[in-house]
């Protein structure tokens, strides 16, 4: 395409041409007025070629930032996805499972009809259209999906060679499951057999165990269960492949026995187990006593998980427990409804997935508005940046298009043209960007990526465009002052700031109401963001009336130095607001961010405090070894041991309920509960008491409210009792965790109750294996560090963390981009002005400290802006801000909730860090003007 046209046509003073050209003077290279000539300049081209230094870094800028953009909603769909994946595996088979089950055909159908109801090939059938039935989302696993005949009740087994731990006869489910070869390998004997003979008067079966069941119920290959009514001769025993996969945990019972209780008061006790029958054995079932039933057992494929399909999963489970799909599934194997039908009873799905679904998503909606507040605090800040990008070129080009527009240039034409002269640098970049991050996480929304990487391209080639043409609205060449001191505020301006006023305060007390759960919205994610873009609407206004203060006095000093920085401050570009923006909305998001997350490191730290109750801790059920204090004592990184004997069955006064009772040296524990903070007393409150007086005891709130503080007895397992009054009531202890517990000087117990039973150890760089190597091995050992690093362990609460602090990092890396950009806006002017200041005389130190200060009062407006900002922030929405779901897996006992508290590095590091960038910027630059020499700046013509 073809933009200038050089010739006859504009040196003859004809008209130019409207919308569609440009019309250009002639050459200025040869003199020459090549009159008659049609001599066509490529604008796009040559454009490039003569800026390719700005080309590139403008190239490098989008493909960065959409390069972000894209990565983010597929970084979020990473760890969300892998969260939900972990939450399923460990929720259990048992649990994630969906089980469809059906009673065997009514007893008024024929024999033969009920035998070929249970026969592997009709239940295949039946499989297969269960199966077609299960709605999408949900995908099975195939593999580990399985359907057979069971019975439903257990059937004693009489043979007395089976262990019987109080003498009941254990008892056994008679299990008829496909797929038992492809899902165990053979540790003895053969897989049981079964013909097509078997019939529902078959009483001689093979069966086989699994090696756990073997080994409880001493069961050998060869052995003969006597099951009423049946004989049933053990073939094989078989090890699960899988032990953990759905086939065999839905049901564990098919592999590992279970040692049953009967309720209290009773004693008694009896093994339970599971004989696996040949599937073509199934129809023999219907003779026994143990009420057999057809199952299918459909396991989800946990990897086709995604966390943003959980409302279709949702529906997609409620539809087969209670909607169409569960009518599908009984018309396929129940058949058309009839009396005889509902009297026999129907086909049902139940599933425990959809609670898991549910915790899922409650986690999810909690953590995913704190990770938004990032992600749109770093999106307000690159879309700033480019549009400065855009500002910058409109600005150092502002001579070239005034001209283009006196030459009779149209605004649509000037303005089309540097969209295509734009989007010939930032589409390439932005696919480049859109690429890389599709490469660096293949996993995720595609689509959200693209719209990410769109958007970041438009609001790039947008910008310039836009940017010139409300500069050159109107056609002039020389334009009067645009500092602050000229141009007020109009109307528009006025409504606009007063109606994002507006918003931020209602999404602040959205926030404040309703918390970061729940459906708060957007709008609450961009609290911050809004309260960023409030206080700079609000500096900008304000910060020159100081400025022009200051100058007054200043003029009165030795030296213009110090009067001319402050007065060209004073007389900052209206159009400042961008960069003072970007960074406010940096530093508000950067402290936000970093009070976040210092917030979890605190929670995390305290949660494990309270789980350990020191740095480390020993404990046992039996009585410790007398000389193990002294010997962890020695232990590398140990300072002092604190003695415990803990007895969890005290029972006080009438003996109704159960209290943890713990007995302490005063001295040692008070020292370490006023070192870990949890509940610290005076040495006195636990001071020996007099013969025959009651023992003075510590106890919690809820303990003191149930038995006050008249004496009361307390019974301890060994038979005795002792005495206690409560003198004084704790919130919490480190001994213990939970509602109720009372603390005892240990003088005042028996000999048998005063053995220490438990050791809490502080110090630093515990060793774990060298305290585990000194504990005896009945002992259990948690340190503190161990603990901590236990709560890390989630993918979602990892992958939002570091989603965050890439985030937060990134917005901070775009302010320090704002403002070099906001600088070098100026740097011309400010060249050449300590050019011409140079040559009146100006060393070279006075026009460094001129720099200096001249940069400086908008660098600490927005350092002292951002910290304002940031505190108030922090201030305004901690109140509707639960950490607990980002910090923890669970809700730790007594840990209640992680609020958001103000961290003040986060709030200082990152405005300190503008001052320096500042004058460093201020330094360099009249370094490198010195190294230029004025000459060079002060020469007429010059393009800068």
């Amino acid at each position: 395409m073809r933009w200038f046209r050089t010739g006859g046509a504009a040196s003859s003073g004809k008209g130019a041409p409207g919308v569609s050209g440009v019309t250009a003077g002639p050459s200025a290279s040869d003199g020459d007025d090549h009159e008659g000539s049609g001599v066509s300049v490529p604008w796009v081209r040559t454009r490039l070629r003569t800026a390719t230094g700005t080309a590139c870094a403008l190239a490098l800028l989008v493909a960065l930032t959409a390069c972000l953009a894209a990565a983010f909603p597929r970084a979020v769909d990473r760890y969300e996805d892998s969260g939900l994946r972990r939450a399923a595996e460990q929720a259990r088979p048992d649990r994630t499972g969906i089980e469809v089950y059906a009673p065997p055909p009514s007893l008024m159908e024929t024999t033969r009809f009920r035998e070929d109801a249970l026969r592997p090939d009709m239940l295949a059938e039946q499989d297969t259209e269960v199966r077609a039935q299960v709605p999408a989302p949900l995908v099975l696993d195939r593999d580990q999906s399985t359907y057979g005949v069971r019975t439903t009740q257990d059937i004693p087994v009489l043979d007395p060679w089976l262990p019987r731990p109080t003498g009941d006869p254990a008892r056994v489910t008679l299990v008829a499951q496909t797929g038992l070869a492809a899902h165990s390998s053979l540790a003895q004997g053969r897989l049981p057999r079964a013909d097509d003979q078997v019939a529902s008067t078959t009483r001689e079966l093979e069966a086989a165990v699994s090696t756990e069941t073997a080994k409880a119920l001493h069961i050998k290959v060869g052995s003969v269960l006597h099951v009423p009514p049946y004989t049933v001769r053990i073939t094989g025993i078989v090890t699960p492949r899988e032990p953990r996969g759905a086939y065999w945990s839905t049901k564990t019972i098919l592999r590992t026995p279970a040692l049953i209780r009967e309720p209290l008061p009773s004693i008694a006790m009896y093994w339970v187990g599971a004989l696996l029958l040949h599937p073509d054995a199934a129809p023999a079932l219907l003779a026994d006593s143990g009420k057999p039933e057809r199952y299918w057992q459909l396991a989800p494929d946990t990897e086709a998980l995604r966390a943003r399909d959980i409302p279709a999963l949702r529906s997609a489970i409620a539809s087969l427990e209670a909607g169409p799909a569960l009518r599908e599934v009984r018309r396929e194997i129940d058949g058309p409804s009839t009396e005889l039908s509902e009297l026999n009873g129907s086909t049902e799905v139940t599933t425990d997935l959809d609670e898991v679904l549910i915790s899922y998503g409650r986690l999810r909606e909690s953590v995913a508005p704190l990770v938004a507040v990032a992600a749109f605090g770093t999106g307000t800040v690159a879309a700033v940046v480019l549009m400065m990008a855009g500002g910058l070129t409109a600005e150092r080009r502002r001579s070239e298009l005034a001209l283009l527009r006196a030459r009779g240039a149209s605004l649509r034409g000037l303005t089309a043209r540097l969209f295509a002269e734009t989007a010939a640098v930032a589409v390439p970049a932005g696919a480049l960007g859109l690429a890389a991050a599709l490469l660096a996480i293949p996993a995720g929304r595609a689509g959200a990526a693209v719209w990410a990487a769109v958007a970041v391209t438009a609001v790039t080639c947008a910008a310039l465009p836009l940017r010139a043409a409300a500069a050159h609205r109107l056609v002039r060449v020389h334009t009067g002052r645009e500092d602050v001191a000229s141009v007020r505020p109009s109307r528009r301006r006025t409504v606009a700031e007063l109606t994002l006023l507006v918003l931020a305060a209602g999404a602040v007390e959205s926030l404040r109401r309703r918390g970061t759960s729940g459906s708060a919205g957007d709008l609450v994610s961009l609290a911050p963001v809004l309260l960023g873009v409030i206080a700079a609407l609000v500096l900008v206004r304000l910060y020159p009336l100081p400025l022009r203060g200051l100058a007054r006095p200043a003029a009165r000093l030795r030296g213009a130095v110090a009067h001319l920085s402050l007065a060209r401050a004073g007389r900052t570009s209206a159009s400042a607001v961008l960069p003072l923006l970007a960074l406010l909305t940096a530093l508000t998001t950067a402290a936000f961010g970093g009070s976040v997350l210092a917030g979890v490191r605190e929670a995390r730290d305290h949660a494990a405090l309270l789980s350990v109750g020191a740095d480390a801790r020993v404990e046992s059920a039996a009585p410790l070894p007398s000389g193990l204090p002294d010997r962890l004592r020695r232990t590398p990184g140990v300072s002092d041991v604190s003695t415990l004997s803990v007895t969890f069955e005290a029972k006080p006064a009438d003996g109704a309920q159960t209290v943890p009772l713990v007995g302490v040296d005063p001295a040692d524990y008070a020292a370490l509960s006023a070192r870990t903070g949890l509940g610290a007393f005076p040495r006195g409150d636990l001071k020996a008491a007099a013969a025959g007086a009651p023992a003075p005891a510590l106890a919690s709130t809820a303990t003191a409210r149930t038995y006050g503080t008249r004496p009361f007895p307390v019974l301890l397992p060994d038979g005795s009792t002792l005495t206690v009054r409560i003198t004084a009531v704790l919130d919490r202890t480190p001994a213990v965790s939970g509602p109720d517990f009372l603390i005892v000087n240990r003088t005042a117990l028996g000999p048998a109750a005063a053995r220490p039973t438990g050791l809490l150890l502080t110090g630093e760089n515990l060793n774990g294996t060298a305290l585990r190597e000194a504990a005896p091995k009945t002992a259990t050992v948690r340190l503190r560090s161990e603990e901590r690093a236990g709560y890390v362990d989630s993918p979602l609460q990892t992958g939002a963390e570091r989603v965050y602090t890439t985030a937060v990092a990134a917005g901070t890396g775009y302010a320090v981009l704002a403002l070099l950009l906001s600088l070098l806006r100026t740097a011309p002017e400010r060249t050449a002005l300590l050019a011409r200041l140079r040559t009146m005389g100006l060393t070279r130190a006075a026009g460094r400290r001129l720099l200096i200060l001249e940069s400086l009062p908008q660098a600490v407006l927005a350092a002292l802006g951002g910290v304002l900002t940031g505190w108030a922030t922090i201030r305004l929405l901690s109140p509707g801000i639960d950490l607990t779901a980002l910090a923890l897996p669970t809700a730790e006992p007594g840990a209640g909730a992680v609020e958001l508290r103000m961290d003040l590095p986060s709030l200082a590091i990152p405005a300190v860090a503008v001052l320096l960038l500042a004058v460093g910027v201020g330094v360099g630059q009249a370094w490198w003007s010195g190294r230029r020499g004025s000459v060079t700046e002060l020469r007429a013509g010059d393009a800068r």
